[in-house]
C-alpha cells in the first residue's frame, strides 16, 4: 500500500476494475427485495456542471447504500437528448442536431464515468435514438385510440425568439419562456393536445398517496390543478347567442351587471357591434402581446373595450353590457365570466374604471341592505355574509345559498352544478425539427390517420435546412411529407410538428426497466416488477411540468393495463441548489468575475472603483461564479468532491461552494488513508474481533464502532442526511486515532467498519482500503454493517466532579450507580475530598451517571 494518498492513482484503477468486472450491472432475478434509484436524467449540453455533480453523488450513495444492505438495485442512466438548444446550436455552428448531441452526450458520459457513479451503462437511453423515440410515437398512438389525444384550434403561448409553442407549464412567473427568456405572446394555431384534464380529479386525489414527496411540491401541483367548485350558468346574449360560464360563486348571481370576455373568446367578433369594431380588434391585438401573468397581476390597471352587445342576467332578466376584458383568460373556465363588482375586487376595479353598476346582493349579517354606505371595495365574506336582492335566496347565508342556487339553477334550465379545474389540456406541439415526429397522416378523404405500428419509428430526415425561422422545417421537406395514405392509399402528408420534449421524459423511467427491448415498449412483468421509483431525486424547478405529466403518463399507460401502480414515484428528493461566492457593482449592476478582484479582503470593481456586493447566488456563467467540476476532480480527486457535496448541507437545502471546505473534505480522506496505512504496515496485523475478553479501552473503542453503525445507518434510512452520517466517520475516526490499539483485534474491527460506513459516500478510497486490509471481495458487495446491541451498553460511566459550579475532577463508576451512590463516590474522590475540607457542604445536586455539584461555604 502507497504511503501517500493518491486519487489520480487509485480512481482510475478502480473503474476499470468495475467496469471489467460487471460491478455495477443490475440483478434481474433473484429473491432480494428490489430498489430503483434514480436521478432525473440530463439534457447533454456537453459540460458538468455542479448541480449535476451534486444531483448524482446523492443518488450514488443511495443506490451503493441499497446494495450493501442486500438490495437488488437498479440505478441507470440516460439522456434527455432533443429539444431547441440543440437545434439552435447546430443552426449557429452549421452542424447536425444528432452530431452535436452524440458529441455532447460522448462527453457527458465520460464526465459522469470520472466520478465513480454506479450507474448500470448496458440500460443507457437516449430520446433522440429511433430506438427510443420508435415507442415514444407508439405511446402517442396508445393516447389517441383511447381518444387522450386530439387536434385544435387554439390560443397558444408563442416564443417569438425560439420560434415555437410553449404549454402554460413553460411560461414563468413572469410571463416569458421558460428556456429563451422572450416575453410570450398569443397566437391562434391547430395544435396537439393530451387531455390531461380527463386525469384532473385523479392527479389531485393521488397526492394523499404521496406521503413520500416534500409537502411544498405536494402543494404546488394541488395549485397548478387548481380544482374550484361551483356552477355553470347559461346566459344569453341579445343577438341570440348562448354564453355559458363558469362561477365558484352562483349566489352572487344577483349582483351580475355585466359580463367580460376573454379577447379571444370565439364569440367576440359576432357581439362586437360595427361601431366598436376598430377598438375591439386593436384591443385584442394588445392583448395578444401580454403574457398571462402580466394580464392577470392584482396590482396592474384594469383595460377594457365594450363590444356595443348586451346579454340578460337569466335570473333576473335584467339586461347587462358585455365587455372582453384582458384579465379574462380563454384557457380557464369558459373565456366569459359574469361580473360581480359588489363581490369581486378584480370586477369592483373595473366597474370603477368605467363607470358601471355595482349592485351588493351579500351583507355583513348585521347590516341593513336599506341603508347601507356605498361600497369602497368588494365585501367578499364567504363565511358570515347574508344574501339580500336575491329573489328566492334572501335571508340565506352565503354557504346555504350556493346549494340552494344550484337547485334553483337546474330547476329552471339554466345551469347545473360543475367542477372547474385551472388545469388545462397539455399541448405537445412543436414547430421545430428536432424533435419526436408525431406519427400520423392527414389524408383528404381518411382524415387523421394513426401510422401503423409496423411503420415506425417515423424517422427524422436528414436532409432539413435549418434557420430558426418560424414554422416547422420538416414542412418544407417535400419529398418527406409526402405519403400514401396506410387507409385509402389517396396522396397524404404526414404531420410535420414535432412533440414537446416532456413527452420524452414522461416515460424515460419505465424503459430503463427493460432498455434494450426491440419488439415492446417494456416487458409489462418487469416494468411491474422494478417500477415505481422507490427514490427519485432531482431539481424543485420541476414540480409541475416534469413530475406531473409523469404522473399522467403512469395512469394512462395503468389504464390501457401496460402497469399495475398509480404513480411512478414512491419517495422524492428536491435537492437545493449549488450556490457560489459572488460579486456585483451596484452602480452598473453588473457581475465581476473573483480572478478581477485585486482585493478580496475589500471587494472592489477593477473598473468603476466602486465597492462591489458580496453575496452567495446559483453558480451561473454569466455572473462568473462557476466552479468547473473537472478541474476539482483533477485537484482532489472524485471522492473527496463527493465528499464536499454530501457533507456541506443536508441535500434538500442549499449548498454554498467553499474551497476551504472542499481541502477539508480532502485532508480527512488523507486522515483515513494514514490510519489504514499503519495499520497494514504492522509486521503482524490482528485480525477482525468476534469476541472475548476485552480491556477497557477496547469496550469504549467497539462502543465508538457501533455507535458510528448505529447512527450511519439512521442518518441514511431517516432522510438520508448524509451530511450528518459523514459526521459519525469523522467521530469513528478521532476514536481509532486515539485509542493507540492497532495491536487489538478491536482496532482491525473499527478500520474495517470505517471502510464500510465511507465506501457509499468515496467509493475508490474505500475500494483501495479494503482491498489494503485484505478484506475479501468488493467493498460494495459487502454487508452492510449491523450495530451490536450489547456493545453499544457501556460498562462504566464517566462522572465530573464540580464545587460551586466548578469543574474540579472526574471518576469511573459502574454504568448502573444509583443517584445516591453516585453523590457518596464523588465525595470519596481525592480532588473533592480536599475542596470539600475547606468549607461546609450546603448540598449536592446530582445529575445521574454525569455530574455531582458541591455547594460549599
Amino acid at each position: 500500500m502507497e504511503e501517500r494518498y493518491n486519487p489520480q492513482a487509485i480512481e482510475p484503477k478502480w473503474q476499470q476494475q468495475w467496469q471489467a468486472t460487471g460491478a455495477d450491472k443490475t440483478p434481474e432475478h433473484g429473491e432480494r427485495p428490489k430498489f430503483y434509484a434514480l436521478s432525473m436524467f440530463p439534457y447533454p449540453s456537453g459540460n458538468l456542471h455542479m448541480g449535476h455533480v451534486r444531483n448524482y453523488s446523492i443518488t450514488d450513495a443511495i443506490a451503493r447504500f441499497k446494495r450493501m444492505q442486500g438490495f437488488r438495485v437498479l440505478h441507470p442512466m440516460g439522456w434527455d437528448a432533443f429539444g431547441l438548444p440543440a437545434e439552435n446550436a447546430a443552426i449557429d455552428r452549421g452542424i447536425s442536431p444528432a452530431v452535436w448531441t452524440q458529441q455532447n452526450i460522448a462527453q457527458m458520459r465520460s464526465q459522469l464515468q470520472r466520478l465513480g457513479l454506479s450507474y448500470d451503462w448496458e440500460r443507457e437511453v437516449s430520446t433522440c435514438g429511433p430506438d427510443y423515440y420508435r415507442w415514444t410515437q407508439w405511446l402517442f398512438l396508445q393516447f389517441f385510440k383511447a381518444d387522450l389525444a386530439y387536434q385544435k384550434e387554439s390560443a397558444v403561448n408563442w416564443d417569438p425568439i425560439d420560434q415555437t409553442v410553449l404549454a402554460n407549464e413553460q411560461v414563468d412567473a413572469e410571463g416569458k419562456s421558460w428556456r429563451s427568456g422572450a416575453v410570450v405572446q398569443k397566437r391562434m394555431l391547430r395544435q396537439w393536445f393530451l387531455k390531461i384534464t380527463d386525469y384532473a380529479e385523479q392527479l389531485l386525489q393521488d397526492l394523499e398517496k404521496l406521503s413520500g414527496w416534500p409537502d411544498k411540491v405536494r402543494a404546488m401541483q394541488a395549485n397548478w390543478i387548481g380544482k374550484s367548485t361551483g356552477a355553470r350558468v347559461e346566459f344569453k346574449a341579445a343577438t341570440g347567442q348562448s354564453i355559458p360560464v363558469f362561477t365558484t360563486r352562483p349566489d352572487t348571481l344577483w349582483g351580475a351587471t355585466f359580463m367580460v370576455l376573454s379577447p379571444e373568446h370565439p364569440l367576440v367578433a359576432e357581439l362586437t357591434t360595427p361601431a366598436q369594431k376598430a377598438a375591439v380588434e386593436a384591443y385584442r391585438e394588445t392583448a395578444a402581446a401580454k403574457s398571462e401573468i402580466d394580464r392577470t397581476a392584482e396590482d396592474r390597471e384594469k383595460t377594457g373595450v365594450f363590444t356595443g352587445s348586451y346579454a340578460v342576467n337569466p335570473v333576473n332578466n335584467h339586461k347587462i353590457p358585455i365587455w372582453i376584458a384582458d384579465y379574462v383568460l380563454m384557457g380557464y373556465g369558459t373565456g366569459a365570466i359574469m361580473a360581480v363588482p359588489a363581490h369581486d375586487s378584480r370586477d369592483f376595479e373595473f366597474a370603477k374604471t368605467f363607470g358601471l353598476d355595482i349592485i351588493p346582493v351579500v351583507f355583513p349579517p348585521e347590516a341593513d341592505p336599506a341603508t347601507a354606505a356605498e361600497l369602497t371595495e368588494a365585501y367578499s365574506d364567504n363565511a358570515a355574509g347574508v344574501l339580500h336582492n336575491s329573489g328566492p335566496l334572501d335571508g340565506l347565508t352565503v354557504s346555504d345559498a350556493k346549494v340552494a342556487v344550484v337547485e334553483y339553477l337546474e330547476d329552471k334550465g339554466i345551469g347545473t352544478a360543475q367542477v372547474n379545474y385551472r388545469l388545462r389540456d397539455w399541448l405537445i406541439s412543436r414547430q421545430r425539427y428536432w424533435g419526436c415526429p408525431i406519427p400520423v397522416i392527414h389524408c383528404p378523404d381518411c382524415g387523421i390517420v394513426p401510422v401503423p405500428d409496423e411503420q415506425l419509428p417515423v424517422e427524422l430526415p436528414t436532409d432539413v435546412a435549418l434557420s430558426g425561422r418560424g414554422g416547422s422545417p420538416l414542412a418544407t421537406l417535400e419529398s418527406w411529407v409526402r405519403v400514401d395514405c396506410p387507409t385509402c392509399g389517396a396522396a397524404a402528408r404526414r404531420e410535420t410538428d414535432t412533440m414537446d420534449t416532456f413527452i420524452d421524459s414522461s416515460w424515460y423511467f419505465l424503459r430503463y426497466a427493460d432498455a434494450t427491448n426491440g419488439e415492446k415498449v417494456f416487458d409489462a412483468a418487469k416494468a411491474n416488477n422494478w417500477l415505481p421509483v422507490d427514490q427519485y431525486v432531482g431539481g424543485i424547478e420541476h414540480a409541475i411540468l416534469h413530475l406531473l405529466y409523469s404522473r399522467f403518463f403512469t395512469k394512462v399507460l395503468r389504464d390501457r393495463d401496460l402497469l399495475h401502480f398509480d404513480e411512478p414515484f414512491e419517495r422524492l428528493l428536491t435537492q437545493g441548489m449549488v450556490q457560489a461566492l459572488t460579486y456585483k457593482d451596484p452602480q452598473t449592476n453588473e457581475y465581476v468575475a473573483a480572478a478581477d478582484i485585486e482585493n478580496l479582503d475589500r471587494p472592489v470593481s477593477p473598473t468603476t472603483g466602486n465597492p462591489l456586493e458580496v453575496f452567495y447566488e446559483k453558480m451561473s456563467k454569466s455572473k462568473y461564479n462557476g466552479v468547473d467540476p473537472l478541474g476539482v476532480l483533477q485537484n482532489y480527486g472524485a471522492d473527496t468532491a463527493r465528499m464536499f457535496i454530501l457533507f456541506k448541507a443536508p441535500p434538500e437545502k442549499d449548498l454554498e461552494w467553499g474551497d476551504t471546505d472542499v481541502e477539508g473534505q480532502f485532508r480527512f480522506l488523507n486522515r483515513v488513508w494514514r490510519l489504514v496505512h499503519a495499520f497494514v504496515s504492522q509486521d503482524s496485523r490482528p485480525q477482525v474481533y468476534c469476541s472475548g475478553q476485552l480491556s477497557k479501552a477496547e469496550k469504549d473503542l467497539r462502543r465508538a464502532i457501533h455507535i458510528a453503525i448505529r447512527e450511519t445507518t439512521e442518518d441514511m434510512e431517516g432522510g438520508y442526511q448524509f451530511n450528518t452520517a459523514i459526521a459519525e466517520l469523522m467521530k469513528l475516526s478521532n476514536a481509532l486515532n486515539e485509542a493507540k490499539l492497532l495491536a487489538s483485534p478491536v482496532y482491525a474491527e473499527g478500520l474495517q467498519t470505517l471502510v464500510q460506513l465511507l465506501a457509499p459516500f468515496a467509493p475508490h478510497i474505500a475500494e483501495e482500503l479494503w482491498s489494503a486490509l485484505a478484506c475479501e471481495g468488493s467493498v460494495h458487495a459487502s454487508t452492510w454493517p449491523i450495530a451490536d446491541p450489547n456493545a453499544l451498553v457501556a460498562d462504566s460511566v464517566t462522572i465530573v466532579v464540580q464545587v460551586n459550579g466548578k469543574r474540579r475532577g472526574e471518576f469511573e463508576a459502574p454504568a448502573d450507580v444509583t443517584k445516591a451512590q453516585q453523590e457518596e463516590l464523588a465525595k470519596a474522590t481525592e480532588a473533592a475530598q480536599r475542596y470539600l475540607a475547606e468549607g461546609t457542604l450546603r448540598k449536592a445536586i446530582v445529575v445521574p451517571k454525569k455530574l455531582v455539584n458541591f455547594v460549599v461555604t
